[in-house]
Parts: structure tokens; C-alpha cells; sequence
């Protein structure tokens, strides 16, 4: 596509990236058909292939306005569009381009502004956001329908692996996870742990930064980037064997840290080897597993194994490109998941969407769970703590992170 940037933007990081990615785009339309937000509106301005057009137009010099900042906000960001463009169009990097330059021409409504620096904020601070879950968890059956399907009924967490090994890896120490599902971190340290292997946690890194880079605030973002960066550093040169990420939305935001600082000439080679370091437990895990596996399976053959559904989380499927891994692990132990229709597609959470979209966003997880529940299975699974508790607010039927499942059944007799 051909494209001439503004004056104002020529010789810029932002103009370079999106004039780089807009010359890939051919305008073919593929895209259309797999996006969540043109399937349910059927807008073309609420499609990948229409959103360009509307980054286009401002990189261009055309001034954006309250309708172009409205089709960029209701993009889920789950860059399913990435998977099908056969261009190679990076689009997850040219909306966040976009959603900066917009942002600086439009002014958005108080109200607006106030909620999204409560999630910017509130979110991101474990000493804000901990105590808050817990009350809300406390309070949870008096809480109005809309507030009590954003927390999570509290589960134990179960004990955390006291043994020492020689072989170690990072976990995040991240934003959400521990205050609302407190389990997965856990039960990921006791697999880990039967397997040889410390489960590190360092207490000075934080949020994965991608909350702050979705909402807008790319300084922000690259603050927590770079906190995470020197805070797992003397790990790696001391050793430990990766950074082992149990949330697809976190797993994908740190695999882009090396970007985001390509042109800090300090932090960028830094940023580099983390990312050579990150792994998505996902695509980690099963050749640690592959010894043990026998023996499980034949446990869990033994002892009957139930009807579950996996749900691939867009960070994993899309952002990250792991595609299979988790469903290929649980059919070598017996249990494969059940088919599910229309795989691809967004569940509606997508970080904080489901606070700023609510109407989409459920219309999605319906969708979503009616696609998940056809086989009427016993347990849904993902690996993302946004789609778990999504999910699960629409369900009946439990939702846990395969890394909980698998947890369980190691720890099952038998």
C-alpha cells in the first residue's frame, strides 16, 4: 500500500515503523473474515483491513477524529488478523502506532479518561490491586452482577515447593495472576518442582508492562519493561535456564520487549537476551514432561480421565504463535480435548476489553462458550488469566489453567 507520511511525522520511530508495516498491507481482505469485532458489527471500520486505512489516513496527515478513536478502541487487539494476512502485515505493532497518534489529536470524555487511569494504575500495583481483590473476594456474593463477574471466586493456592534444585528458571511476578488466581503460579512451582527444577520469583519484577502499553501509556510501559529486564538479569548470568511464562498475554508482551527498545542502544541488546531466554510454558513444559508422561498417562487411564475443552487464548494462538502445543501435551496423556468450532476466535476478555467494551466483549464470550460447552465437557482449560476469568463468569462448568489440571493429576493417587 502505498503510503506518504506527513511532514510532521518523516524522520520519526513512529512514522518509519508504520509506513514499514502499511507498505506490506495489499489490501486483500482476508483479514475481514477472521476479525471478531467486523463478524459482529459488520462494519468495514471495525476490521483490520478498515482500521489501516483509518491509520493511513492520519500517518498521512489527515486529522483524526472521535469516530476514528471509536473504531481503534473496539479493536480486541487479538491480532487473529496477523495469523491470516498472507503479507505478513504486523498489525499488533501498527495499531499501537495508530492508538498513539490518535490519542494525541483527540481528546477523550472525563469518564473515560478516569476509567482507564484506574485500570492503568490500579491494575498494574500489586499494593493497590492485591487488597482490592481480596475485599471484593470477601464481599463477592453482595457485589452487583457487572463487578461480581470481575472477580473470581478466591481458591486455596495450595502449597509452594520448599526443595532446592540445581536447575532453575524465572517466573513473572506479575500483576493480576497472584491476587486472582494465586493457584496457577503455585501449582506451576509443584510440577515444576517433581521434575527437578526451582521455581524462581523475583520480588523486584512486576507487571509484564502490556496493560500500560494497551491503555495508551508507552512510557509507562517501557518503565515496567525495563524494571523486568534488570530484575531477571542477574539470574540469567547467574544461570537460571529460562523465563518460564504461565500467562499467553504476559508470555507475548515480553517477547516483544526487544522490540520495543530496538533503538536503546543500552537496554536493546539487554532486552534481546531476555527474549532469547522467554518461553511460553506452553511450548516449554512438554519436553521437560516427556519422561514422566508414561507413567501419567497410565495413572490417568487407570483411574478414568475426564471430557475436557482447551481454549487457546489469542496471545498464545496469535501473539506468540503456538498453536497445538497444550492439546498435543494432554492427548500424549490421554486426555484429548474436545473439538471445538470456530478455535480462532476471540473469547471477548483481551486484557481490559471486557471493562471497556462490556457489550462486545459478551457477545463474544457467548459465542465462545457456546462453541466450548457443545461437547459438554467437564473442564474448560486455557492458559491466560484473562480468559479464565471470563470465561468462567459465564459458566457453570469450571474453568482452570491446564497447569492446575496437570498439577492435580500428578498429585492424584494412583
Amino acid at each position: 500500500m502505498e503510503t506518504h507520511l506527513a511532514d510532521w511525522l518523516k524522520g520519526t520511530a513512529d512514522g518509519a515503523e508504520a509506513e514499514a508495516i502499511l507498505r506490506k498491507c495489499v489490501h486483500c481482505g482476508f483479514c475481514t473474515a477472521t476479525c471478531p469485532t467486523y463478524q459482529l458489527l459488520g462494519d468495514e471500520l471495525d476490521g483490520p483491513r478498515g482500521r489501516i486505512y483509518l491509520i493511513k489516513q492520519v500517518v498521512e496527515g489527515k486529522p483524526a477524529t472521535v469516530a476514528t478513536l471509536s473504531h481503534l478502541d473496539r479493536c480486541l487487539t487479538c491480532r487473529n488478523c496477523e495469523t491470516t494476512c498472507p503479507s505478513g502485515v504486523r498489525y499488533g505493532h501498527l495499531v499501537d502506532v495508530g492508538r498513539k497518534l490518535v490519542e494525541k489529536q483527540v481528546r477523550r470524555p472525563l469518564g473515560q479518561r478516569l476509567v482507564r487511569a484506574a485500570l492503568r494504575e490500579g491494575l498494574t500495583r500489586r499494593w493497590l490491586f492485591d487488597p482490592a481483590m481480596r475485599v471484593g473476594q470477601a464481599l463477592r456474593p453482595l457485589l452487583p452482577a457487572t463487578l461480581r463477574d470481575k472477580v473470581p471466586e478466591r481458591r486455596p493456592a495450595g502449597g509452594w515447593p520448599t526443595g532446592r534444585h540445581e536447575r532453575k528458571v524465572l517466573i513473572l511476578n506479575g500483576c493480576t495472576q497472584p491476587a486472582m488466581m494465586p493457584g496457577i503460579d503455585a501449582a506451576t512451582a509443584r510440577v515444576l518442582d517433581r521434575l527437578g527444577i526451582e521455581t524462581v520469583v523475583e520480588a523486584r519484577s512486576g507487571c509484564c508492562g502490556a496493560i500500560r502499553q494497551h491503555l495508551n501509556d508507552p512510557d509507562g510501559a517501557l518503565a515496567d519493561v525495563k524494571r523486568n529486564i534488570a530484575a531477571w538479569w542477574p539470574h540469567v548470568e547467574a544461570g537460571a535456564e529460562a523465563i518460564v511464562i504461565n500467562a499467553s498475554g504476559c508470555g507475548a508482551m515480553v517477547k516483544d520487549y526487544a522490540h520495543l527498545l530496538r533503538d536503546d542502544p543500552e537496554w536493546g541488546p539487554k532486552a534481546l537476551r531476555i527474549v532469547s531466554f522467554t518461553r511460553d510454558l506452553a511450548e516449554w513444559l512438554p519436553e521437560q514432561l516427556a519422561a514422566a508422561a508414561p507413567a501419567l498417562r497410565d495413572k490417568l487411564a487407570a483411574r478414568g480421565a475426564p471430557k475436557v475443552v482447551f481454549h487457546p487464548p489469542c496471545t498464545l494462538q496469535h501473539g506468540q504463535q503456538i498453536r497445538g502445543a497444550v492439546e498435543k501435551l494432554l492427548a500424549s496423556l490421554g486426555v484429548p480435548p474436545l473439538p471445538v468450532a470456530d478455535v480462532h476466535l476471540c473469547c471477548g476478555s483481551a486484557g481490559t476489553y471486557s471493562v471497556l467494551q462490556p457489550e462486545l466483549s459478551r457477545q463474544l464470550r457467548e459465542r465462545k462458550l457456546a462453541n466450548l460447552q457443545a461437547g459438554k465437557p467437564d473442564l474448560i482449560l486455557s492458559a491466560n488469566i484473562g480468559c479464565l476469568a471470563h470465561l468462567q463468569a459465564g459458566t457453570g462448568t469450571p474453568v482452570r489453567h491446564w497447569i492446575e489440571w496437570l498439577d492435580e493429576a500428578m498429585a492424584a493417587p494412583g
